[in-house]
């Protein structure tokens, strides 16, 4: 019988940490894109300011890109516990150090741009860390849920903390950064609630690089696994529009911090009441067909969101998109969760992490980019477009994928002696 992950102490310590470290982040990360675009008009057209928003992404993608095979190898050789509370005590300094610099009138974008540095090498540790404990504090049985319940955490904190960080910029920078200060310590008070869990042994046969080796490779055989961690890459790369929601605040929508943060949060809020609606409902059929429709739908409502001229237009367009790209996180999730060994989760994770924050933060990138050369509209317009030919493509690429009918893994293979 399944046990609910909420009547497990260490998953409820596990979850609001999550939840806490989602609001102080996604607040935070509103107010520093808010303050890079600012500090940019000041000396810069809106194309050159967009293109300098986008490096911000550029600038958290990096450091997570050069230690993804550092990382995955650490999440499966350490206590992931510990790495989690380095984690969070690394963002709790950044989160202060950002208040601090408001507060005394110090603010530079070499400082933002430091800031976002911090934040992608955070970013990359905590990632498997986090992704690879879960299923170490639930029964198996329990996992889809639980990772249906973890999604709420973020999504919930993706709404949560863009709306709060909007209120809180309006009143003056500092204080939303002085609120994040404050969950970021909840969140790692949290963490160290958290008592010993199972975990594979920490492998000491001196074969790091090999060790890291067979995780790409395992991803590389699982055709499945592939399929789902590439979708995500490649559509959110080019349908995402989070990079460039200041300059439609500003400059398109003129609605200012407080629409910003309400334009932020709609996709959190599509997206949490998908969540909400596994966490109850979980889903059991036709997995593959539904992750390929949802990644559609997510494109036509970021093409809708580029056209759009109209404040809640923007805002409806953005929550299908939530709630659609929901659906493809929680079936990635759960495949690649269920289909990996324990053994080799924390190298899985960090392979699923690289090509997340790839769609992401490389994703920033790419939409400043384009919108240099082609202007605001026009990138959003080109990304919604691009995700839905990608995943047309992928579906006839990874058959695997449309024919997926359940969760339910093969016997998974032993994995290489370690």
């Amino acid at each position: 019988m399944e046990q609910h992950p909420f009547r497990i102490a260490n998953y409820r310590a596990y979850w609001a940490s999550r939840f806490a470290t989602t609001i102080a982040q996604t607040s935070m990360s509103l107010v520093l894109a808010w303050q890079v675009y600012g500090l940019a008009r000041q000396s810069m057209s809106v194309h050159d300011a967009s293109f300098l928003l986008g490096m911000v992404g550029a600038a958290q993608f990096l450091p997570l890109f050069l230690l993804t095979p550092v990382v995955g190898l650490a999440a499966d050789s350490f206590d992931r516990r510990w790495i989690a509370r380095a984690c969070a005590a690394l963002l709790l300094a950044v989160v202060a150090t950002l208040g601090w610099l408001s507060w005394t009138g110090q603010m530079t974008l070499t400082a933002l741009f430091a800031a976002a540095v911090l934040i992608g090498i955070n970013r990359a540790f905590a990632g498997p860390a986090y992704s690879a404990l879960a299923p170490n504090l639930v029964p198996r049985e329990s996992l889809p849920t639980a990772i249906a319940l973890s999604s709420i955490a973020w999504q919930v904190g993706t709404i949560a903390g863009p709306s709060l960080g909007g209120a809180l910029l309006a009143i003056s920078p500092q204080t939303a950064y002085g609120t994040a200060t404050v969950l970021m310590v909840i969140a790692l008070g949290a963490m160290f609630q958290i008592g010993p869990v199972p975990q594979p042994p920490a492998q000491s046969d001196h074969r790091p690089i090999q060790r890291i080796i067979d995780g790409f490779a395992y991803v590389g055989r699982n055709r499945l696994v592939l399929a789902t961690i590439t979708l995500d890459l490649f559509a959110v790369l080019l349908a995402g529009a989070t990079a460039l929601l200041p300059v439609f605040a500003r400059d398109i929508l003129q609605v200012g911090p407080a629409g910003l943060g309400l334009l932020s949060a709609s996709m959190g809020l599509g997206a949490a009441t998908m969540a909400i609606w596994f966490s109850v409902r979980p889903m059991r059929h036709e997995v593959g067909l539904k992750m390929l429709a949802a990644v559609v739908i997510f494109g036509l409502a970021i093409l809708i969101f580029g056209l759009s001229r109209y404040y809640w237009l923007s805002v409806a367009a953005l929550a299908v998109a939530g709630a659609a790209d929901m659906v493809s996180v929680y079936v990635r999730s759960s495949l690649v969760q269920l289909h990996t060994p324990d053994a080799m989760r924390g190298r899985v994770s960090a392979v699923s992490q690289l090509t997340i924050s790839a769609s992401n933060e490389l994703g920033e990138f790419e939409s400043g980019l384009a919108a240099w050369a082609f202007g605001p509209v026009g990138a959003v317009v080109f990304g919604g477009v691009g995700a839905i030919a990608i995943t047309l493509g992928w579906a006839r690429l990874f058959p695997e994928l449309r024919l997926a009918k359940s969760f339910d893994p093969p016997e998974l293979t032993p994995t290489p002696a370690e």
